[in-house]
């Protein structure tokens, strides 16, 4: 696959972490591998994407060509060391409670 080709075109990446990237400009697969996956889930949070730890992971199992479910033990343990700190540097937590409080009562975005 080239650097040309659409994030849909890494395995496990769908239609919607595709829909996510193009919202925070990333489209190819080369812009992907370029920013890697800590610049570029940096972006989808400061961009209102809500933290998600399995989705960071999907992404970095996605740029190595390896299936979401292969990532274990300590590797695991040392991308969510890497997670938590892109979450803290990246997101508000008084906003995250907020969402959390209005989602809980059923106030919805339109």
């Amino acid at each position: 696959m080239d650097n040309d080709s659409p994030l849909s075109a890494l395995r496990n990446l769908g239609p919607a972490m595709e829909q996510a990237f193009a919202r925070v400009g990333i489209e190819t697969v080369g812009e992907l591998r370029d920013l890697g996956t800590d610049a570029a889930y940096a972006r989808l949070l400061q961009n209102g994407s809500r933290p998600h730890f399995i989705a960071f992971y999907v992404i970095e199992m996605a740029l190595q060509g390896r299936p979401w479910n292969d990532c274990k033990g300590d590797e695991k343990a040392a991308l969510r060391v890497r997670f938590d700190t892109l979450k803290s540097r990246n997101t508000d937590p008084d906003t995250d409670a907020f969402e959390a409080m209005m989602n809980a009562i059923g106030v919805i975005e339109r």
